[in-house]
C-alpha cells in the first residue's frame, strides 16, 4: 500500500524535491521482493519511465532541476526490474531497451549528465542480462553494439590519432569516478550484447568491432581515480 500511495503521488504533477524524495522511498523498498509483488505493473512501470525521460524522443533534457528526478527514477527502474521477472517482461512489452538507447543519444554532448548516462547503461546492462530477447533486440534492431561503443567512447574521452588508433597520452590525468564508472557499465552492457556475435557477417559489423577493439586497448591504458576502480576498469 505505501509503495501503491507513492506512486500515486508520484502521477501528479507534484513539485521536484517531492519527486526525489518519493523516488528515493520507493527506491529502498523497491529492493524488497515481496514488495514488489503488487507494485510491479504496467501503470506504475509507465510512470517511473516517464519520469525517467523514458517517452517521447522529441522530450529533450533541457532542464537541470529535473536531472535528480530521472536519476532517482533510473534507480527504482534498476531495483524493480532486478528483483522482478514481471518486470523484466514487462520492459519487453514497454520497448524500455529502446527508450534507454534514445536517452543516451540525448546524453550525447551534454554537461551534468554523466549520472543520467551511468543508470541508464546500468539498466541497458540489467535488461540485457536477465532478458534473452531483448539482448537480441539492443544487438540487431537497436544498433546497441555502435550505441554502447559511443558511449564508451565518451566516457573514456577518446581522441584519434587514425581511424581505429586511439592517441596515446602518458601524462593524461585519471578518469573521474562518474567517467570510471559510466565506462564500466558501458562495458559491462556490452559484454552482454557481444556475447554471442563469433560470427562477424558484414563490412558494418566489421567496422564496429576493429572500432570497438580499439576502445578497449586505449580503456587498457586508462587509469581510474584509485587503483581499486583502475582494476576493476581493466
Amino acid at each position: 500500500k505505501l509503495c501503491e500511495g507513492i506512486l500515486n503521488i508520484l502521477e501528479k504533477d507534484t513539485k521536484t524535491s517531492c519527486q526525489v524524495a518519493c523516488l528515493e522511498a520507493l527506491r529502498i523498498l523497491s529492493r524488497d521482493k515481496k514488495v514488489l509483488v503488487p507494485v510491479t505493473t504496467k501503470r506504475n512501470m509507465q510512470i517511473l519511465m516517464k519520469l525517467a525521460k523514458l517517452g517521447t524522443v522529441e522530450d529533450p533534457l533541457e532542464r537541470v532541476s529535473e536531472f535528480p528526478v530521472i536519476v532517482e527514477a533510473l534507480k527504482c527502474l534498476c531495483n524493480i526490474i532486478f528483483n522482478s521477472s514481471v518486470a523484466q517482461k514487462l520492459s519487453l512489452e514497454l520497448n524500455l531497451a529502446a527508450m534507454l538507447c534514445n536517452l543516451l543519444q540525448k546524453c550525447k554532448d551534454r554537461q551534468l549528465v554523466d549520472d543520467i548516462k551511468c543508470f541508464d547503461l546500468r539498466l541497458l546492462f540489467l535488461l540485457s542480462l536477465l532478458h534473452t530477447d531483448i539482448r537480441a533486440q539492443l544487438r540487431q534492431e537497436l544498433q546497441g553494439v555502435q550505441v554502447l561503443t559511443q558511449a564508451l567512447e565518451s566516457s573514456l574521452s577518446v581522441r584519434w590519432t587514425e581511424e581505429y588508433k586511439a592517441a596515446e597520452d602518458r601524462d593524461r590525468l585519471p578518469l573521474s569516478l562518474q567517467e570510471t564508472d559510466c565506462a564500466i557499465e558501458a562495458l559491462k552492457a556490452l559484454f552482454n550484447v557481444t556475447l554471442d556475435s563469433w560470427n562477424v557477417h558484414s563490412k558494418n559489423e566489421s567496422h564496429q568491432f576493429r572500432y570497438m577493439a580499439a576502445i578497449l586497448r586505449h580503456c587498457l591504458l586508462t587509469t581510474g581515480p584509485t587503483e581499486e576502480k583502475t582494476e576493476e576498469l581493466h
